[in-house]
């Protein structure tokens, strides 16, 4: 993964819990760097290992701390120069989440060495859809439902996100049930 996420990881560890909690967790996960370099890639085992000591740390579960992670990570790059790109994939909510593997396209360009996840919304109605979400990466479904929780207050819609199929238990991709009132 790409430093972006995983300076968020840290610039939320910060924010929410202090310094002393970041110096504890990058010591448990034996991260040497000190500062991450946003447009520089990562191998992927430092951002579980980063996760996995939050979670010691701080006392929270895994899937906790990437579902915070989530909604963090929205209002993250919004502040870090990709609010503008973010502007262009959508007015609202459904039509942000239809457009996310387009987004993740133009996102290409700058990190080319990115492995994006693949998403597909389906069964939309009046104030509801169902996303699904494609990626390599295991473990990565409870931060989906926290940027879409994220974009939410993004576009100031209520939402609620409620995973309906689960990789982890034997699918072959993640859905969420999406419910939104602008």
């Amino acid at each position: 993964m790409y430093g972006l996420v995983n300076k968020a990881i840290q610039e939320m560890v910060c924010d929410h819990f202090g310094e002393d909690a970041w110096k504890a967790i990058r010591e448990l996960s034996e991260t040497k760097s000190e500062n991450f370099i946003s447009l520089e890639s990562y191998p992927d085992d430092l951002t579980h290992r980063l996760v996995k000591s939050a979670s010691q740390v701080l006392g929270i579960s895994a899937a906790e701390i990437m579902e915070d992670f989530g909604k963090y990570w929205v209002k993250f790059t919004g502040q870090e120069g990709y609010g503008e790109m973010m502007d262009l994939a959508g007015d609202d909510l459904p039509e942000f989440l239809g457009n996310l593997d387009d987004l993740h396209s133009r996102l290409g360009v700058i990190f080319p060495k990115m492995q994006p996840p693949s998403f597909q919304c389906s069964d939309q109605e009046k104030q509801t859809l169902n996303l699904h979400y494609y990626s390599h990466r295991k473990g990565m479904a409870p931060m989906v439902s926290g940027l879409v929780e994220g974009l939410g207050e993004r576009f100031d819609t209520a939402v609620e996100v409620t995973q309906v199929q689960d990789r982890e238990q034997g699918a072959d991709h993640d859905v969420f049930s999406v419910t939104y009132q602008p």
